[in-house]
């Protein structure tokens, strides 16, 4: 039979587990990990080398893992302070800061060696920058202005010009192109849920809203132009050639629906359609990435 102590050990190694595990932000990390992939699968025209592949998205896991991290160990004050995030691991005392810090070392290091391994410098170089700019710059930028949704929205929208890069070696036109829908995609996305959790924001003062962090048809305007802008960009893909009709139909179709949602905030301005365009933009980006691919690869 097992003994107490083996139980308490037992428990103790699957809480940290657990916890090591939410430091990580899976769910935010694995679309850092997808939309990596998907500009590698993109760029190879179906000619995926399986083992860079899953090499590539296991780095872009680990890295994005790295610089969330270093998010946490920031923010680990002001996660206090907010509904939202008072049971993260950092707030609740499950992790210490030198835990997080050895864990954001690990991971960072692990993610940078899988990508020099089995890409590029050009790609291990990006995603160094990608992480200094999320962790170092838009972090604290957080509580000065809507400049940080600016400043996020690059590192944001790095990932699939990081896969294009891990399998050219360059930064293309189509790099450029597949980078610029993300980043736009970036606005709407960050402020729906600026709107959505602003009772929490204001108490950690952060000011990620436009029109001076107000929830006004001004703020609720900008979004809609933002999204407006992602119906042209997301025909370009077509326009030069590297996806075809098919997937222009389909992201039209999604950009339009997207942009729909904009049309209640504008009228109402109520925290429902705020969360409209929130879940409008965690399906928006993946459908159209994966229409694309099926289009070409």
């Amino acid at each position: 039979m097992r003994t107490i102590l083996e139980i308490s050990l037992g428990q103790l190694i699957m809480n940290k587990a657990k916890a090591y595990f939410e430091l990580l932000k899976f769910r935010l990390s694995l679309l850092v990990a997808f939309s990596s992939c998907f500009g590698y699968a993109l760029a190879t025209y179906g000619q995926i080398n399986w083992g860079v592949f899953i090499m590539l998205f296991f780095g872009g896991l680990l890295v994005s893992g790295a610089s969330v991290t270093i998010n946490q160990i920031i923010e680990k004050d002001l996660d206090k302070l907010m509904k939202r995030t008072a049971d993260r691991p950092l707030p609740t005392g499950r992790l210490s800061i030198d835990e997080a810090k050895f864990f954001a070392l690990l991971t960072g290091i692990a993610g940078m060696t899988m990508l020099y391994v089995s890409t590029n410098l050009l790609t291990v170089a990006l995603s160094f920058i990608s992480l200094l700019i999320y962790s170092f710059v838009y972090t604290p930028l957080k509580r000065v202005g809507p400049i940080a949704v600016l400043v996020g929205a690059i590192p944001g929208a790095l990932p699939p010009l990081l896969g294009w890069v891990a399998y050219t070696g360059s930064i293309g036109f189509e790099a450029l192109i597949i980078f610029g829908i993300q980043f736009i995609w970036q606005f709407p996305h960050f402020w729906a849920i600026a709107w959505v959790a602003d009772d929490d924001y204001k108490i950690a003062g952060f000011k990620l809203l436009p029109s001076k962090g107000k929830k006004d048809l001004n703020t609720a305007i900008n979004i809609m132009i933002y999204t407006l802008f992602l119906i042209p960009l997301g025909l370009l893909p077509a326009k030069f050639g590297f996806t075809g009709i098919n997937s222009a139909i389909i992201v039209t179709v999604c950009g339009a629906l997207f942009l729909s949602q904009t049309f209640g905030l504008m009228k109402d301005g109520s925290r429902k359609s705020a969360l409209k365009i929130m879940f409008g933009s965690f399906l928006y980006l993946p459908i159209v990435q994966i229409a694309y691919l099926l289009d070409k690869v």
